[in-house]
């Protein structure tokens, strides 16, 4: 079953004729990272191995540095340290392009020893180029094809693990369609380290609404909606127990989720606004 998965926000991405989930690249980037690498620097062989393995290690004097990310992919480029010192100071108005046919590029920032002390954990949304916060933000979203004007959002936000934990950066995605909570769903929320856990964000909101085209919205689907169930299920037992009149919380879904769930740390983030801690 084919499917296009359309932006409502951020970039538009290249997929695979056969996986809409597997993005492959994209026409714009930005370059949180640029720097040099050369004999002497901490885990230098290591961090040439990948190139030593691709036949590309052709620079004993050591490599310039540009990364690369969009709001679903990364990439890194290889090139000489004097094309990149060149470009930095060209760049000083944040206007200098590169050429990337001097060098190599490879899909994804690399990770492992010498490039996990070499590279500082980044953000999306950065409070230096007019983010909310480094960290919290919009990343990105995708309309849902089943129900017309919902979304798949993807945001970048400051929440616990467990309540009343120690708030720390995360990612996840929400459905403006069904409103369910992915801490509750299990592997859905990520420690927010960089490029590699935006991807995984993205790469389940596309999950979410391709299991929403194939099976509808409803019990066979990641997109099923528990229409207030447990909302009246909570609303009665707190009646029996304290004797009220009226629900303690909204009895839909939408409106719990406008007031205390996902939906409300996207409302604010629209509006530029910094949200609470989420479950702190």
């Amino acid at each position: 079953m084919s499917i296009t998965i359309t932006n409502t926000y951020g970039t538009p991405h290249n997929v695979t004729e056969t996986n809409p989930t597997h993005v492959t690249s994209c026409d714009r980037y930005r370059l949180p990272l640029v720097g040099t690498i050369a004999p002497g620097t901490p885990g230098y062989e290591d961090m040439v191995e990948m190139l030593r393995e691709n036949d590309h290690h052709t620079r004993p004097e050591g490599y310039g540095l540009i990364f690369l990310e969009s709001e679903e992919f990364s990439a890194i480029y290889f090139g000489s340290i004097e094309q990149i010192e060149q470009y930095k100071r060209e760049n000083a108005g944040g206007t200098a392009t590169f050429d990337p046919s001097q060098g190599v590029m490879y899909a994804k920032w690399p990770h492992g020893k010498g490039w996990d002390e070499y590279i500082p954990r980044t953000f999306w949304n950065v409070k230096t180029r007019g983010g909310i916060a480094d960290g919290v933000g919009l990343v990105t979203a995708f309309a849902h094809t089943q129900v017309r004007g919902a979304e798949v959002v993807v945001y970048e936000f400051e929440g616990t693990w467990s309540r009343g934990g120690e708030p720390q950066q995360m990612v996840t995605y929400h459905c403006t369609a069904c409103h369910l909570d992915t801490f509750h769903s299990g592997g859905d929320v990520h420690e927010n380290t960089g490029p590699s856990s935006r991807r995984w964000a993205a790469r389940q909101a596309r999950q979410h609404i391709i299991s929403a085209h194939r099976n509808g919205v409803g019990t066979n689907s990641a997109c099923r909606p528990n229409n207030g169930e447990i909302l009246r299920a909570v609303n009665a037992v707190a009646r029996d127990m304290w004797g009220a009149q009226s629900n303690t919380l909204p009895d839909t879904d939408d409106a719990y989720c406008a007031a205390k769930g996902p939906c409300s740390i996207i409302r604010e983030l629209r509006a530029g606004i910094r949200p609470a801690a989420y479950r702190a």
